[in-house]
């Protein structure tokens, strides 16, 4: 059985507030866990900018490498490095809009 595996999504289509995971399950056994988790820094941020990060972690933090790797110069390669580096900031700060809403460090295991 060949099953599509949708990538995550971290905000509500609808008011685009942070989503939460209320449900994992495990495709070996079908085992359940259930209740509210909230989503990573990480896997909030879109996939271009995730690949972004690990081929940043890929090249050593190298942005001489990563501006090769890209075919773009090295201040354009710094700009996205920093306009990342600003997102993942708001994105952690609580107070944020576009921050984990109403769930806590102490609600994620």
């Amino acid at each position: 059985m060949n099953t599509k595996i949708n990538t995550l999504p971290s905000q509500c289509p609808s008011c685009n507030s942070v989503l939460t995971v209320d449900r994992l399950q495990c495709p070996a056994c079908s085992t359940v866990v259930q209740g509210t988790f909230a989503l990573s820094t990480l896997s909030r941020l879109s996939a271009e900018e995730q690949s972004l990060i690990v081929s940043f972690i890929k090249a050593s933090g190298s942005l001489k490498e990563l501006a090769q790797l890209y075919h773009v110069s090295y201040p354009t390669i710094r700009n996205r490095i920093d306009e990342l580096r600003d997102k993942v900031s708001r994105l952690e700060k609580p107070d944020s809009p576009i921050s984990s809403q109403g769930v806590s460090d102490d609600d994620i295991i």
